[in-house]
């Protein structure tokens, strides 16, 4: 198959949905990440979602949509859900509600709950719009590996596999989306992202973040969010979390990149501050807060690979706002290898 990549515009977002509606495959950007889009109604297309990715096919896949009344038909509706998607649609948050029958139980690994979105990049929507279904759509990567931020990322993993790929530039926050359940009595945060915890209660007075958040799942354990169970966003390179003061992480990550063999070639991942710390040693920038750190880290990890990079010592973020999310992708890329300093 040879795969096109377009500028986005009014002639290929149309291209893209007459594909979309004939149960192909598409590439094209949102707000979070860049993702591999089927139309949600058809289960031979969402199949082939699975497959394109090499994706486990118990894990979950969210279903965007372009306005509220496309919301209706899928899900069972509650209070908390109309109050967090008027402060927060469109935009980086998943809402986690119990599935109508519409829904094929392949875009929902077998749950009886569904995730959905309404995703606010302007060539996600029009895209929605022109296909005339939801579509559901993962990350653009080939399982396992860093998200895709921009189009070429998502070239590199998915060449050959879909027909088509829109190119709508850079995406904004650079993870995936929040995800919150609210099938029970208080909303549950299974998976961080843009929309804080803090954002959240903002608006509901209450919420929890799931302990899964920060730790692999349980032997046997269901993943009720995409992005849980199975090993995310690594690089090829072994990769390993460092926590507690800058200058004390500094000194060990500076210890044990000087131990690499000749064989070896390392990176380290730093703060914008803290940059001086490592010297003439091979170092890239998360930048200078964990806004920045979102938005830079998939990059980051795929230029690695490119690079040829065997080894990555990454300082760490505090877990609160939106550094939660950055240590939960960077904790799955390092396959929660975390020292503490």
């Amino acid at each position: 198959m040879n795969t096109l990549l377009l500028p986005a515009s009014d002639d290929s977002v149309a291209q893209a949905a007459d594909l979309i509606k004939n149960g192909e495959l598409v590439g094209f950007p949102t707000e979070t990440v860049y993702g591999l889009g089927a139309d949600a109604l058809n289960a031979r297309a969402v199949l082939d979602i699975f497959a394109a990715k090499g994706r486990p096919a118990d894990n979950p896949l969210i279903v965007h949509i372009a306005r509220w009344e496309e919301m209706e038909p899928l899900c069972h509706v509650n209070g908390m859900a109309r109050k967090l998607a008027d402060a927060f649609w469109p935009g980086p948050l998943t809402l986690i509600l119990p599935k109508k029958e519409l829904v094929p139980r392949e875009v929902t690994a077998g749950l009886d709950s569904v995730a959905i979105r309404m995703p606010s990049h302007p060539v996600a929507r029009a895209l929605i719009e022109k296909s005339g279904c939801p579509i559901a759509a993962p990350s653009g990567n080939r399982s396992g590996r860093p998200s895709p931020t921009l189009a070429r990322h998502m070239m590199e993993d998915m060449d050959g596999r879909i027909p088509l790929i829109l190119d709508g530039g850079p995406c904004d926050v650079g993870v995936e989306s929040t995800v919150v359940a609210l099938t029970g009595d208080v909303a549950t945060v299974l998976r961080p992202g843009g929309v804080t915890p803090e954002m959240i209660a903002a608006v509901l007075g209450e919420v929890q973040v799931a302990d899964s958040v920060m730790r692999p799942l349980k032997e046997g354990e269901a993943a009720p969010s995409p992005g849980m169970k199975h090993k995310h966003y690594a690089p090829k390179a072994h990769m390993t979390l460092y926590e507690g003061e800058a200058e004390a992480v500094a000194r060990r990550i500076k210890e044990e990149y000087d131990c690499l063999d000749g064989a070896e070639k390392g990176l380290i991942l730093a703060a914008s501050g803290h940059l001086a710390l490592y010297g003439s040693r091979s170092c890239a920038d998360l930048g200078q807060d964990e806004w920045a750190a979102a938005h830079n880290i998939f990059a980051l990890l795929r230029q690695a690979d490119a690079d040829g990079v065997t080894r990555v010592f990454s300082e760490s973020w505090p877990e609160n706002g939106v550094g939660l999310a950055v240590m939960n992708r960077m904790a799955r890329a390092a396959g929660f290898d975390i020292v503490q300093v």
